[in-house]
């Protein structure tokens, strides 16, 4: 880049240098004639400047022979630069140079930057632009007629994210840089060294979940949606048997997030049938059996009952099923099943399709609309809850512990499935299942209801067990057993037991998921 500017400088000293030869020559073959009009250097640069730009007033013209041979290369030099800079117009308004013309007098906005004008690409930043119409939207590729333009304000410069974060010269919030395609963190040219810049940075993976590193958000499209599914339509206590058809990426995730979060009642018995091959996931998570009954219904805990067979051959099941839960990876696929369903099975429960398409009188979930939202990618509200949960914690208990930024990948994780359980507890406490959103009022009602009704001895133990359950069961999906020192290398805590084996200090430490409520509701207005 030096060399290149090195080379424009030279070529601009030489082309001055003739042009002011090309003045003098002028100036004094003039100055000699009687019937010159052209008598000094100030008239021979004013001639100049009247000719080039082909304004042509005719108050000077040369007389001399010399003079009038400058007069001629002034006039060949006058179309090219007219034709250079009506090229030079052109190009400014088709390239880069117009959008970062405008860009810069936006500065002082929030800037995202999308890398690809994909179509959940697009999404999100129309999601964005609803919760802050006072925001600059980039992708960092040229429009082609095959781009269907969006219909909200954006710019389309084909640039690096280090040239557009260069351009806003530090000014107001830091750009937000977006990575939509699925690990193109790994393969993107436009990735590397991103992590040296000062933005935050969110990519989509198949690889990893929940997973920070540095300014690198890493986000999974499918526990994005896993998560959405059971936020917008939660496990009702009526439930006692879902069935899950499909087992991807799509049928994991939701596995997962039910294992986590699904924990309404210390005395449930929610029964999940999944159908898919499982065999790697049962080999990865191989202690479930520690808070699950393993292949057969239990009328005293949840229950994962794995089916190798075909879903079509368990009549009985479909029929007397509460919920049906429809995920396979490939969408034709789920709406064959759903039609399936519905034409030769007496279905008496919920039945909910995995769709991008909505059709009226079909119960989907999982469009693009509901999961590229800002919430879902940028999780801002659950990573502080998050925060929170892990600053009350280190309050209450008495020996020392870690700050957020010193914690490792796993126990940022165990928190932040706290925070995610956060609407469960608040369906507990207000003892209602319709309940979909944390808003400042309903939190703050719950809020009150947990420090009324934790007077009474037996619920406060209540919501103390529910809370040790639900942590129960996300140390047992990564593995770890009971062991009677903590220890973090061998996946061992002493906490892993019963809870009517723990220590009246270790009881006391679940209160911290619940009394992070106050500390939301204060947040949320």
């Amino acid at each position: 880049m030096k060399r290149r500017h090195k080379i424009y400088l030279c070529m601009t000293i030489f082309l001055l240098t003739i042009y002011l030869l090309l003045l003098a020559i002028l100036c004094l073959s003039e100055h000699g004639s009687s019937a010159a009009t052209i008598r000094s250097f100030k008239d021979a640069f004013w001639y100049s400047l009247v000719t080039l730009t082909t304004v042509g007033y005719g108050d000077l013209t040369p007389v001399t022979p010399l003079g009038k041979a400058v007069g001629v290369i002034f006039l060949l030099m006058s179309a090219g630069i007219m034709m250079t800079l009506f090229g030079a117009a052109v190009s400014f308004v088709t390239s880069e140079g117009l959008p970062l013309f405008l860009l810069g007098f936006q500065r002082r906005k929030n800037w995202y930057y999308f890398a690809d004008c994909g179509v959940e690409s697009r999404t999100l930043a129309a999601n964005i632009l609803r919760e802050d119409p006072d925001t600059v939207i980039i992708f960092g590729e040229k429009r082609d007629e095959r781009t269907e333009f969006p219909d909200y304000p954006c710019l389309f410069i084909n640039a690096s994210p280090a040239r557009i974060v260069a351009h806003k010269k530090n000014t107001g919030p830091n750009c937000k840089v977006f990575l939509m395609k699925e690990n193109d963190i790994g393969v993107n040219p436009r990735a590397i060294d991103l992590h040296t810049l000062p933005v935050e940075v969110y990519a989509r993976t198949t690889n990893g979940q929940d997973h920070l590193s540095g300014n690198i958000n890493f986000f999974h499209s499918y526990d994005c949606c896993a998560r959405q599914y059971w936020h917008s339509k939660p496990l009702c206590r009526a439930e006692n048997t879902i069935v899950i058809i499909g087992f991807g990426h799509y049928g994991h995730c939701i596995l997962e997030r039910a294992i986590l979060t699904n924990i309404i009642a210390v005395d449930q018995h929610v029964a999940y049938h999944i159908f898919g091959d499982a065999a790697e996931f049962l080999a990865t998570h191989c202690h479930l059996q520690e808070t699950f009954s393993l292949g057969k219904t239990s009328e005293t805990t949840d229950s994962l009952i794995f089916h190798e067979e075909l879903w079509a051959l368990n009549h009985t099941l479909m029929e007397q099923a509460d919920r049906i839960i429809i995920c396979p990876d490939d969408e034709t696929q789920g709406w064959n099943i759903y039609w399936r369903l519905n034409s030769y099975y007496h279905v008496a429960g919920a039945v909910h399709l995995h769709s991008n398409r909505k059709t009226p009188g079909v119960t989907y979930f999982g469009t693009n609309e509901e999961i590229y939202t800002p919430n879902q990618i940028m999780r801002t509200a659950l990573n502080k809850a998050a925060i929170t949960i892990n600053e009350l914690f280190c309050r209450a208990v008495s020996y020392p512990n870690k700050t957020w930024e010193e914690l490792d990948a796993f126990h940022r994780e165990s928190k932040i499935a706290a925070a995610d359980h956060l609407l469960m507890k608040i369906r507990v406490l207000l003892n209602d299942e319709t309940i979909t959103e944390l808003t400042p009022e309903i939190t703050q009602k719950a809020y009150q209801n947990y420090c009324e009704t934790k007077k009474s001895a037996s619920l406060h133990e209540m919501y103390r067990q529910l809370d040790h359950t639900r942590w129960l069961r996300f140390y047992t999906y990564y593995n770890w057993t009971y062991g009677p020192a903590r220890h973090d290398i061998k996946r061992q805590h002493p906490m892993l037991c019963p809870y009517e084996n723990l220590k009246p200090e270790q009881r006391r430490e679940r209160d911290a998921a619940w009394e992070l409520l106050g500390s939301i509701a204060h947040e949320l207005e």
